[in-house]
């Protein structure tokens, strides 16, 4: 059982461990990929915001030689509608990521150069021309820029932009990803050794709180061991009082202890009571066959047949009542209630049976008729003159009622009377008033049938007892 709590405990700490675990892991995940894409927004609008800065110095006139592209950390590319670079960062050795791997700009004659190579412009004309437009970003993707000796990653964004002179050029700026792996490498590695120690805080609280739960049960089980070992069925567990599941399988416990004794105890007192009843015969009918023995002209051959009448009919009313206990499931033969008690009452003077018509139960034909036997003899033993059994339909239930015009059956002992070697009168001697046995196996074969047995006043000032069955269903 030891085992089985620590199985138990173990099962549930691996399964809340595991539970977190996966939270955790799907938070994390989601933290760091939130965080991924926030950075690399913020690295996208650096890159725009320097992508603008050169477009808008294209724009108003400013020449590719003039541009000042002087920013350690921040590769720019300046692209001819041809694809040929024209302007490149200072010190800008190797760029992947734009689609234009040259770092070295080219010469190009544009409407803003006159092609002399001097760089001057020969309109003097002055005349005014207007501003070149800049058009919408686009972030061209990530990609690595190694400048002045130092390789890092970058994300790129382009800006089209048409000059003064009417050049069609693209800027491409970037801007570092470093910090984006650095928070990312940092919140990594937090997660990486952060995690572990919370899945460990974890399983050690769900061990300590799944060992105060089991707790109770333990005690449970260690005061059932108890209980089996010394046999004593007075004995219950303990209850705690946390009103939870464990208290309600500690309080079902004690209940199924509680039902266990008082079954066993009943099964004592019916061992007890039938080898006391067994022992009178027995000792009777011995007594008669000695003496016969030894003078048979004494011998009580009436009395010894009536012995062993006695003890036949005992021996078969403790064969009903063990195979009651047992659990013997009645037949589902049809039976007329009705023709059954008149079959019972047949031969016995003083019993008359009303109610013509056909009753019909499901059960045990043999059963039933014990039943109205054991009734008719223990209403013939208290009844002054007459007895009247009823055979009738009450709603979807069979009734069969035993009337007598004895004494009756005082209020107190009327459930007393259905328990076994149970007489009320005990002045009354075994050989007149039987075992005991009648209405205990009466009641038991009512309840087998799911029916009821019960006593009232009689209208004439007796017994009556009311057997009450299901009807037979259609």
């Amino acid at each position: 059982m030891s085992r089985l709590f620590a199985s138990v405990r173990a099962r549930a700490t691996l399964a809340a461990t595991l539970v977190v675990a996966v939270a955790l892991v799907a938070a994390g995940t989601a933290v760091l990929l939130s965080l991924r894409s926030n950075l690399l927004g913020e690295a996208g609008t650096q890159a725009e915001r320097s992508a603008r800065d050169v477009a808008t110095s294209l724009a108003v006139g400013t020449r590719y030689t003039e541009l000042n592209l002087d920013d350690d950390d921040r590769p720019v590319q300046v692209v001819d509608e041809a694809g040929t670079l024209v302007a490149a960062s200072e010190d800008l050795e190797r760029i992947t990521g734009t689609g234009v791997d040259a770092v070295t700009p080219q010469p190009s004659a544009s409407p803003s150069d006159d092609g002399d190579g001097d760089g001057d412009d020969d309109d003097d004309s002055g005349e005014s021309l207007e501003a070149g437009e800049i058009g919408e970003p686009a972030t061209v993707g990530d990609g690595t820029a190694t400048v002045d000796g130092d390789t890092e990653d970058y994300r790129f964004v382009a800006v089209p932009v048409e000059t003064r002179g009417g050049d069609q050029l693209t800027v491409y700026a970037g801007a570092p990803l470093s910090a984006e792996h650095g928070a990312v490498n940092t919140a990594l590695t937090v997660m990486l050794i952060g995690f572990p120690l919370l899945l460990a805080v974890v399983a050690w609280v769900t061990w300590l709180v799944t060992r105060r739960a089991l707790r109770p049960v333990e005690g449970i089980r260690r005061e059932m061991a108890a209980i089996t070992a010394s046999e004593d069925l007075a004995r219950r567990v303990p209850v705690p009082g946390t009103h939870d599941e464990v208290a309600r399988l500690a309080t079902t416990t004690n209940q199924t202890l509680a039902a266990l004794e008082s079954s066993v105890e009943r099964q004592r007192r019916f061992v007890a009571d039938a080898s006391h009843e067994l022992r009178s015969p027995i000792a009777s009918l011995r007594t008669q066959l000695e003496v016969a023995a030894a003078h048979p002209e004494l011998l009580d051959l009436d009395g010894a047949v009536e012995d062993t009448v006695r003890l036949q009919r005992l021996a078969a009313d403790l064969l009903l009542l063990a195979r009651l206990d047992a659990g013997e499931r009645p037949a589902d033969a049809r039976v007329d209630l009705a023709a059954l008690a008149r079959e019972a009452a047949g031969g016995r003077t003083g019993v008359s049976v009303r109610g013509d018509a056909a009753v019909h139960v499901a059960g045990s034909r043999g059963q039933l008729g014990r039943v109205l036997a054991n009734l008719l003899d223990n209403a013939q033993r208290h009844a002054r003159s007459a007895v009247e059994v009823t055979v009738r339909r009450d709603g979807e239930a069979a009734v069969v009622a035993v009337a007598d015009d004895g004494e009756g059956v005082p209020a107190a002992d009327r459930e007393r009377i259905f328990e076994r070697f149970v007489r009320l009168d005990a002045a009354r001697s075994r050989d007149d008033g039987g075992a005991g046995l009648g209405l205990a196996i009466a009641r038991d074969v009512a309840v087998r049938h799911g029916g009821t047995l019960t006593v009232h006043d009689a209208p004439a000032g007796g017994a009556l007892f009311e057997l009450r069955l299901p009807g037979e269903r259609a």
